[in-house]
């Protein structure tokens, strides 16, 4: 089994440490990862995004140009990325931050409201533990206790505190991913 994903959206949204929880998850399964980010200089609003792969077998490269998965959590990577996702794939979105959703016919589509979830649960920052829980539920490659420890081990010890919080949100976007096409 071989996954390759690229998460992708504005700077602040979290979309690097998404990626990192879900590298460390890989690597509580004792499965081979990789974790490449790419951001430009403007960091916080500008767009970032990584990708991560994860594998029973070594990863011979880290540089894709398709993906079996896009997460995309606004337009312009919507717009950058979605042609990448190879036939069969998978595109994950939050409608927030897209105006208008891929109208590709050889992918599966789902969607999850991170944003409005996170606002309800009262923090935003949480948006993308949502967002990672709806592609767990998508997509169920890492068991999330393997999360839990990868959260754990990406977040500095002064935020361990907010682990609960986060593992509530991860919980929430498994409840409420919604499934636009399947191929």
């Amino acid at each position: 089994m071989t996954e390759e994903i690229i998460i992708a959206g504005f700077g602040g949204q979290g979309v690097l440490s998404m990626g990192k929880i879900l590298a460390y998850s890989g690597i509580m399964q004792d499965q081979e990862v990789s974790w490449m980010p790419s951001y430009g200089p403007e960091m916080r609003g500008g767009t970032a995004n990584v990708t991560v792969i994860l594998s029973d077998d070594k990863v011979s490269s880290p540089i894709l140009t398709e993906f079996d998965t896009a997460i995309v959590l606004n337009q312009q990577s919507m717009d950058k990325f979605e042609n990448t996702v190879k036939p069969g794939g998978y595109l994950l979105y939050d409608p927030n931050g897209i105006s208008h959703p891929t109208k590709r016919k050889d992918i599966n589509i789902y969607k999850v409201e991170g944003a409005k979830i996170a606002s309800a649960m009262g923090n935003a920052k949480i948006f993308n533990m949502v967002v990672l829980g709806a592609y767990l539920k998508m997509r169920p490659l890492v068991k999330l206790d393997n999360v839990i420890k990868g959260l754990k081990k990406s977040l500095p010890e002064r935020y361990h505190n907010l682990i609960p919080l986060n593992e509530k949100a991860i919980i929430r976007g498994m409840d409420n991913l919604e499934e636009v096409q399947k191929v």
